[in-house]
């Protein structure tokens, strides 16, 4: 078997898809995507081919090394993005090949379904009672939500009971079963995280997201010992070496690699069993699209220490375009009762569209990108 083409596709609402043939009839998908430089990463896909045309797709771990190591230059969000989406695609096409899920390949499921979460708030949290109520209506038993907006290193007492009042009006509407996760985005300093994180131990939640941001993750210490909140990071770590150091310091609780960001299956896979050495919980980062999502269902289905999934149905990023818009049978990345069944179908599970992929490839007219925020006194604040 050989790789004979590479077609890639910049998508609604912020996505990138990628498609490997082959000289026996037999395709996989990828999702290389980094989100607002949609376009930067198709162009290393578009380098990288050079390396793959004439490859066999199953010498993944072959192919995933010369990509990787075959470069002088290595790492980074961009580089791992694009090896991220062509390494889902090689498992896929290996699955199909073996007719099995790429679990199986993997060593075998653990689980047959993985609890799930919903996005509430948006960028500048508000209104979430009601939100909290239908997501429960909607059947999901957790949501993460952000903590704050825009922060400044200290901030003033009105600002604090600001985030402790959404969050006791989260935990009102959704009662005490409810699962809540408090992603911060890297925007509370370590100063205000003193006061702030102590606060919000009355409401239990499920984890705090990236109460720092990555270039400070020695402050992690000295958030870790005043709070008794689990702490989660990872999303902006692209590879299992920049995981290494946080793990060896032991102050994570949880970790959040997202498999289109850290090199794909292979290198996700590796982190997590990285993490289970640890005794650290895996919670993979998908605010993404169907192949995204359903390469995380296939690590979490073999990872013992994953404890719960993302997922962006509904996410205010998305608009009116979702997840399944882009899959044959949607069924298959539904949420019932609180959870994802992890698909059993060859390679991936799912079937993507190609012509729903090639229809909304023409919508996209121009790409996202995020916000940039300002405070009051004109310098950048994080977003």
């Amino acid at each position: 078997m050989k790789i004979t083409s590479i077609k890639t596709w910049a998508v609604p609402p912020r996505w990138a898809l990628l498609k490997i043939e082959t000289d026996v009839g037999i395709s996989g998908w990828g999702e290389p995507v980094l989100e607002g430089r949609t376009h930067t990463v198709l162009a290393a896909v578009e380098e990288m081919k050079e390396e793959l045309i004439g490859q066999d797709p199953r010498n993944i771990e072959k192919i995933w090394t010369r990509l990787y190591r075959g470069s002088f230059y290595r790492g980074g969000p961009v580089l791992m993005s694009a090896i991220a989406g062509i390494d889902q695609a090689l498992w896929d096409i290996k699955g199909k090949h073996y007719d099995a899920p790429i679990s199986d390949l993997l060593g075998g499921a653990v689980r047959h379904k993985i609890r799930a979460y919903s996005w509430l708030g948006g960028d500048r949290p508000s209104n979430i009672g009601p939100q909290v109520k239908k997501a429960k209506e909607a059947g999901f038993t957790a949501f993460k939500m952000n903590g704050t907006a825009e922060t400044q290193h200290i901030e003033t007492g009105s600002d604090v009971d600001e985030v402790i009042a959404r969050v006791a009006d989260a935990r009102e509407a959704g009662g005490p079963e409810m699962g809540i996760a408090i992603d911060f985005h890297g925007r509370v300093h370590r100063g205000l995280a003193k006061v702030l994180f102590h606060e919000l131990e009355q409401f239990r939640p499920l984890f705090i997201e990236e109460p720092v941001l990555p270039q400070h993750m020695d402050a992690l210490k000295n958030i870790a010992q005043q709070t008794s909140i689990p702490i989660a990071v990872g999303e902006r770590l692209f590879s299992r070496y920049d995981f290494r150091p946080i793990l060896e310091a032991g102050w994570v609780d949880i970790v959040q690699p997202d498999l289109s960001h850290c090199g794909g299956i292979t290198e996700g896979r590796k982190i997590a069993t990285l993490a289970e050495t640890y005794d650290v919980a895996l919670a993979l980062h998908c605010p993404l699209g169907p192949v995204a999502l359903a390469s995380c269902l296939q690590v979490d289905a073999v990872s013992h220490n994953a404890v719960i999934q993302e997922q962006s149905t509904g996410m205010h990023y998305n608009g009116d375009v979702g997840l399944l818009d882009y899959i044959v049978d949607r069924s298959v990345l539904s949420v019932e009762d609180g959870y994802l069944i992890i698909p059993t179908g060859p390679g991936l599970g799912i079937e993507i569209d190609e012509e729903v992929v090639e229809t909304k490839s023409k919508e996209m007219k121009h790409q996202w990108r995020n916000p940039i925020w300002e405070h009051p006194d004109g310098s950048v604040a994080e977003w």
